[in-house]
């Protein structure tokens, strides 16, 4: 199957813009000397993870599931996190991974015998209080966040039988700001760095996008790893998945009600839903800034504000020419916090997975048909 044959809806992942991002990690890697996993709560696309594990070192997963997920189709380390495990979860967690992450010091003393059972390499996750995160929906440090232990309600004793520590407190953040944090954090915790084999520098890094400073991210994570004597890992999501695929829908009708809506085969509700909560308007191809023809685009759903760009305020794109019922219309960018993040709402059909491979050849991943939906509900 060619590209412009792929039905609609669909995410299409492309082979090569993903060994790209793939390739800037891995020099990371090199260069550095951590060890780099994919956040499989940014990027788990399956039929990709063969190709993921050429180059980096395995998942970071937030869960049972994800670990199951990592297992089957990650090759290398498995590392699961989670704010709390449950006790019918943790036996199978622990079978499952090599590293776990604990959220507080009574998680870590619950799990414990478990975990030694097993010979988990443990750690527990610390909150420095310090972030650079747009909103505070995205950011863990964020006032009477949930997410990791303070400094005031560690004691010493709480990290004995540990090997690790790990923070996450970036969303989209320059090489800059975790700069920023990291001098939080080592102000906060650094008295205990000397008796870990390894800290997590978690996720948010925005390592692939364009103007990032990856020479200043290897210097920072090379420098700490040396000053203390561990192994760094990062766990970018996003920056594996930044710009390697689009989800492309057809225009099912155009009505006008004081502006033109094309109405199209996909749900910014429940196909890209960062569009709403963030919110962002995401790019789509062809567009012309000054473009004579305007439309909206709106989703195959009954939720009246199921229209993309709404919430950021811009819902109107421009053409420089008309669209067309049949029109393929393609949102740019969708292949990182959109398929793990999807529903199906109002029944509206699942868009298939794709991957559009480097010899041209569109290949079938994931096809979903009415089960996806009957089993959910």
């Amino acid at each position: 199957m060619k590209e412009h044959e792929i039905p609609t809806p669909a995410y299409v992942c492309e082979e090569r813009l993903l060994r790209k991002n793939l390739k800037t990690l891995a020099k990371v890697k090199e260069k550095s000397g951590a060890k780099v996993l994919v956040a499989l709560k940014g990027f788990a696309f399956t039929g990709a993870m063969d190709i993921v594990s050429e180059y980096l070192d395995g998942a970071a997963c937030s869960g049972l599931w994800e670990a199951e997920l990592a297992k089957k189709y990650v090759k290398g380390e498995v590392h699961t996190y989670s704010p709390a495990f449950k006790d019918s979860d943790f036996t199978r967690i622990a079978q499952i991974s090599n590293h776990v992450v604990f959220n507080s010091p009574a998680q870590w003393h619950k799990f414990k015998s478990v975990a030694d059972k097993h010979g988990l390499f443990c750690g527990l996750r610390l909150n420095p209080q310090t972030s650079r995160s747009p909103v505070d929906t995205y950011n863990p440090c964020a006032p009477f966040s949930r997410l990791g232990t303070t400094a005031e309600n560690l004691k010493p004793s709480d990290l004995e039988g540990l090997s690790g520590l790990h923070f996450h407190a970036l969303c989209e953040e320059s090489a800059e700001s975790l700069e920023y944090v990291l001098n939080g954090f080592t102000d906060k915790f650094g008295e205990y760095f000397s008796r870990m084999k390894w800290i997590n520098f978690g996720g948010g890094h925005h390592i692939t996008r364009a103007g990032y400073n990856v020479d200043l991210l290897i210097r920072l994570v090379s420098d700490f790893s040396q000053k203390y004597g561990v192994q760094v890992y990062l766990e970018p999501g996003e920056a594996v998945g930044w710009q390697t695929g689009y989800l492309v829908s057809s225009v099912l009708d155009i009505v006008e009600n004081g502006e033109k809506t094309a109405i199209l085969d996909i749900s910014a509700e429940a196909h890209m839903p960062d569009t709403l909560l963030m919110p962002y308007r995401p790019a789509v191809r062809g567009e012309s800034k000054n473009g004579a023809y305007a439309y909206r685009f709106g989703g195959n759903t009954c939720l009246a504000g199921d229209v993309v760009g709404l919430e950021a305020g811009e819902p109107v794109y421009k053409f420089d020419t008309p669209l067309a019922v049949g029109d393929r219309v393609i949102f740019e960018d969708q292949i990182h916090y959109t398929i793990v993040k999807n529903t199906t709402f109002n029944g509206i059909m699942l868009p298939d997975l794709i991957l559009l491979k480097e010899n041209g050849e569109a290949k079938y991943c994931r096809k979903f048909d009415f089960s996806a939906y009957e089993l959910r509900n």
